[in-house]
């Protein structure tokens, strides 16, 4: 995780923000082994060649794990800039008063730790500041204990510049690596909250447009077959207040009569929005089904006909061509008066998928404004699927949609 991120601004599990913060956190293990296996090195080092010091050398370096391990591991672990500050001041100081108390430079076994853990804990900026202080200092104590001569200030300047170079080179370098991953990270969850939101658009979208098209056909059949329903009984109530049997009579079977068809068409809504029922049989058989449906409730003559080798579609496509037939049928049970239908599906090779519903009812102008929404959105299914939907007709010719899915 990246040192400027606010410490209060923890990434959400399950993004990949959260995966990269759960990856440096399982690395800080390393981290906090690798720097004890440094101040052990150090004070072995320090033992060994018993120096003048020695005693004093490893207080100081007692201290510097001891700030490690009350306020180091905060710092780098849970990014808390308060305690990450107060370590690194006492570990770099500590480590500065280490190199003036130890002639041999032992202490400087500590900044391959430090160095990273600079990086690790501030921000760039800062970093890099605390980074030229430190190599300074301990330059300016290197050159307090050295020999007064011109070849040495020269050496320890070189050595000096050499290794502020260096670790300004690959902390810099590998800061900008953790920000590129935290910035490819928020990419990344960026898109995919977007590509949620866009799904939950899409489905929102869905269900209206749905809700639109069964407020339409509610409205165009059972609404209106219900109206009709109430003004049969109230006729056939002041036929009976006349005593007007024969008139009650007809009346009654005239109710019968819409009730049935209000039941017809309600079957028909319902058949409509389930096509479920492709799961369990083919295309062509969900098609006969339909047209034998229609043809028994209606009275008129239906068939259907499938020329060509029949071949899987992708769900969408099969559902379009359904979808298509179901309305197309609708409209002639509803306005062609027609005397007979025809449902053809065509698969010819290399060629797409076609289904054609085609009947002798009276027609109509396909270009009208109000041509009804069904046709409108048979339209739109296939502009969904990269398919094409055409409607032949005219008053007085019978009227055939067209309609084509790609393979």
């Amino acid at each position: 995780m990246s040192a400027d991120q606010p410490s209060d601004c923890r990434p959400e599990p399950g993004t990949s923000s959260g995966e990269l913060d759960e990856m440096w956190r399982r690395q800080l293990v390393w981290w906090h082994l690798f720097f004890g296996v440094l101040v052990a090195t150090t004070a072995a080092v320090l033992l060994a060649e018993d120096g003048d010091h020695v005693g004093w050398s490893l207080v100081g370096l007692a201290v510097i794990a001891a700030a490690y391990a009350v306020w180091g591991r905060r710092g780098i672990g849970e990014q808390a800039p308060r305690a990450a500050n107060l370590y690194l001041t006492v570990a770099w100081v500590g480590l500065v008063a280490l190199m003036a108390l130890d002639g041999s430079g032992t202490a400087w076994i500590l900044t391959f730790g430090l160095f990273p853990q600079t990086w690790a804990m501030l921000p760039r900026n800062r970093a890099a500041a605390v980074v030229v202080a430190a190599v300074v200092a301990i330059g300016a104590v290197r050159l307090w204990q050295a020999p007064r001569t011109g070849d040495d200030a020269v050496g320890i300047a070189i050595s000096t510049v050499i290794t502020l170079s260096i670790s300004l080179a690959l902390g810099l370098f590998i800061h900008k690596i953790i920000n590129e991953a935290d910035s490819r990270a928020f990419t990344i969850d960026e898109l995919r909250r977007t590509q949620a939101q866009l799904a939950a658009a899409e489905r929102a979208q869905g269900v209206a447009g749905e809700r639109e098209r069964m407020s339409r056909e509610i409205h165009d059949t059972l609404a209106q077959g219900f109206t009709s329903l109430v003004t049969l009984a109230r006729a056939t109530e002041a036929a009976l207040d006349r005593g007007d049997l024969d008139v009650v009579r007809e009346r009654v079977r005239l109710i019968e009569q819409t009730a049935a068809d209000n039941l017809s068409e309600a079957r028909l809504i319902v058949a409509e929005t389930t096509p479920g029922h492709l799961q369990s049989r083919t295309l062509s058989e969900a098609l006969g089904r339909l047209v034998d449906a229609v043809a028994a409730e209606s009275g008129m003559r239906g068939s259907l006909v499938v020329q060509g080798e029949p071949t899987v579609l992708p769900a969408n496509s099969e559902v379009v061509l359904l979808r298509t037939a179901q309305e197309g049928l609708a409209n002639v049970r509803r306005h062609a008066h027609a005397g007979s239908f025809e449902v053809r599906l065509t698969y010819a090779a290399d060629s797409p998928v076609s289904l054609e519903v085609a009947d002798d009812g009276v027609g109509f102008a396909p270009d009208t404004p109000d041509r009804g929404y069904g046709l409108d959105g048979a339209t739109a299914r296939a502009d969904e699927v990269g398919g094409r939907f055409e409607v032949h007709s005219a008053p007085g010719s019978g009227t055939r949609l067209r309609m084509e899915v790609p393979r």
